[in-house]
């Protein structure tokens, strides 16, 4: 699917920012800060500017944020064709080196709320050491 095709199903105005912060975010397949955004954006966007792009991203449901150890917000792209990555999974975080991966195979677990709360969101972190900081074990 192309990127103006799922910004506007997703009733969104098609511009050059969403397309390249959704470019990106598909191509990375895995939880990216602004930071890494900003730097890896060939044409880099003001703070304020990205800040909305993401927000009005993640509030039209084409992408997640999730917290990582440093307190620094990622963020993943998904879409109904995978491209990206899948909403509703979990994540893996290392906590030697501080990458973040996600676990697409991996639902996240059903949870009982209690009567009369509504749920905005959900996510799952699975910390741990990955085989990188493990020595390739």
């Amino acid at each position: 699917m192309k990127i103006a095709e799922i910004l506007n199903g997703a009733g969104l105005r098609v511009t050059k920012q969403r397309i390249a912060v959704l470019e990106l975010l598909i191509e990375k397949r895995a939880p990216v800060s602004h930071a890494e955004i900003t730097a890896a954006l060939a044409d880099p966007l003001d703070k304020v500017t990205l800040y909305r792009t993401l927000q009005t991203l993640k509030e039209a449901g084409i992408t997640h944020q999730v917290q990582g150890l440093d307190g620094a917000w990622r963020f993943c792209a998904h879409d109904n064709d995978a491209e990206g990555c899948p909403g509703g999974h979990a994540h893996f975080l290392c906590l030697s080196c501080g990458r973040m991966s996600c676990l697409t195979n991996q639902k996240l677990p059903r949870v009982e709320v209690p009567e009369g709360n509504e749920v905005e969101g959900k996510q799952l972190i699975v910390y741990g050491r990955c085989s990188g900081c493990r020595g390739g074990k």
